[in-house]
């Protein structure tokens, strides 16, 4: 290209034990340009983005900025050559402000009164541009897993980078906020700024980048401009084959096995509680439940998942009304729980994938007598999953942590769906997953909706909403619609409920 090579990597190749996770990668990014990296999960991608950032040290080869090479593992040095990353999990203390996240290794967190005025400054000015709206004085730990994602965005804007990593950075933004996004990026794009972007959105590359890069198995397998290509394209050199969504048939729901009769919660920090809800979860259904990030999604699911109790109304389990609710309580409800944070409150980073496998089972027949634990039994239980659900790892005794996130997410579903729920909590349940990732998990919850469950999925895409619910709700604000069965309202009447227009008049009516 006539542009100069801001970026180059050579060879690049990394080992994880028998695990090639990168096979001699080489790949170019020019100055103004946006190139999107694309692959499966665990293809290779956030290992190969983590050696350019200096988090992992390459097995071998080089990575050079601007003409010059990279000292290999060191972060430092990928800041001050103008690299910045925003991570597909985040990398904040949630116990500092959002402000002191974002100048973290940039100023002193005791800095004087005008300097740390002239940050804040910087911030709002940032988050207005950018359409990244969040409080600079909040505590990071009492946002919502949206905010945080602006903080990680802001955070290497603030650092003014010239090379910008973003992985997975609109997995919890709503349409318009990427919209905006992206507008703001072609900006700073026009002025020099180069991007890699690794998203498993394939509309979204091919309405931000110039150039698509696909890695399989750790190797690089294809290389094309953009425009000559498309999302169908794209898909199957990801995958080696064509992707094929699940086919939907109507479903036949049956009786109500969760009941919430006018519930409320109490507000947390920035996140709104429910207000007075009332919603049926029915064998046999999927219940879908729409609406923008932030909105009382967090609250319903941690009430459903029995992490939180109603402060007033009536929750009602199969036909029981609990005197107290706790997780163990839901559990033996049959009620299972595809989290909404993988690393946060879905696995346990330390733990191997046998005891992350068995969490919430270890105490049952099936791994346990007279207090002693069947391991035998529990890895073949886990060998069983990684198997069926295709989870790439070494084996069944590798830290869960070393996975991808999407491999993580099927040990996740594999131990949700063979456990044979009644109830299935899916909370974001395809985010940062491939589109063939996508399908097998869509494909299994309707597998178990037939099969007589009752599934609450709450997404913030709206298109998954649409396609997967038999019955959709919309959240704002902690407030509940009524139910729309399939194909009664288009997406932008959904729009106007997930704004709360629709709330607001519904009020004034009544």
């Amino acid at each position: 290209m006539a542009r100069d090579a801001v970026l180059r990597l050579h060879d690049i190749t990394k080992r994880f034990g028998k695990l090639i996770a990168n096979d001699a990668v080489s790949l170019s990014l020019h100055r103004g340009e946006v190139v999107a990296l694309l692959g499966e999960n665990g293809a290779g991608k956030t290992t190969l983005m983590n050696i350019l950032f200096g988090q992992y040290t390459a097995d071998q080869g080089a990575v050079e900025v601007f003409g010059q090479t990279l000292p290999p593992g060191n972060p430092r040095a990928a800041l001050d050559a103008g690299v910045g990353m925003v991570h597909q999990h985040f990398t904040l203390a949630g116990n500092m402000t959002v402000q002191e996240n974002i100048t973290l290794g940039v100023q002193p967190l005791f800095s004087l009164r005008s300097g740390t005025q002239t940050a804040r400054k910087r911030i709002i000015e940032l988050s207005e541009r950018f359409q990244l709206k969040v409080n600079p004085d909040a505590r990071v730990g009492s946002l919502t897993v949206g905010e945080r994602q602006r903080v990680e965005i802001l955070k290497a804007l603030y650092r003014d980078v010239k090379i910008l990593i973003l992985d997975e950075p609109t997995a919890v933004l709503t349409p318009q906020e990427t919209e905006d996004l992206f507008a703001t990026l072609r900006q700073a794009i026009a002025n020099g700024l180069s991007i890699i972007f690794i998203s498993h959105k394939l509309h979204e590359v091919m309405a931000i980048s110039d150039r698509v890069v696909v890695l399989r198995h750790g190797k690089l397998v294809g290389e094309m401009d953009t425009k000559d290509t498309d999302p169908k394209a794209m898909s199957a050199m990801m995958m080696g084959t064509s992707a094929t969504p699940p086919d939907i048939v109507p479903a036949q729901p049956g009786g109500v096995l969760l009941q919430l009769d006018r519930v409320s919660t109490a507000d947390i920090g920035n996140a709104p509680g429910l207000k007075s809800i009332s919603l049926a979860l029915r064998a046999g259904q999927i219940t879908g439940l729409a609406g923008v990030s932030g909105n009382g999604q967090a609250a319903l699911a941690d009430l459903v998942g029995g992490m939180q109790a109603p402060d007033a109304g009536t929750l009602t389990v199969n036909g029981d009304t609990p005197t107290s609710w706790t997780p163990r309580e839901a559990v033996a409800k049959g009620i299972a729980r595809i989290p909404e944070d993988r690393h946060k409150t879905g696995t346990i980073a330390d733990f191997d994938l046998t005891e992350n496998a068995i969490l919430e089972r270890y105490n049952s027949s099936d791994f346990s007598a007279s207090g002693w634990l069947n391991w035998r039994s529990a890895r073949d239980y886990a060998n069983g999953i990684i198997e069926k659900y295709d989870v790439r790892c070494p084996g069944a005794d590798t830290r869960i942590r070393l996975l991808s996130g999407g491999n993580m997410q099927k040990l996740i579903l594999g131990r949700v769906l063979e456990a044979g729920p009644q109830i299935i909590l899916a909370n974001q349940p395809v985010r940062g997953l491939d589109i063939g990732a996508v399908n097998y998990v869509h494909s299994q919850l309707l597998a178990a909706r037939d099969a007589g469950a009752a599934v609450l999925l709450i997404s913030e895409d709206l298109d998954e909403i649409i396609t997967l619910s038999d019955v959709i709700h919309v959240i704002s604000e902690g407030r509940l619609s009524p139910g729309f069965t399939r194909g009664e309202m288009t997406p932008p009447e959904l729009g106007i409920w997930m704004a709360g227009h629709r709330f607001e008049e519904a009020a004034v009516a009544s």
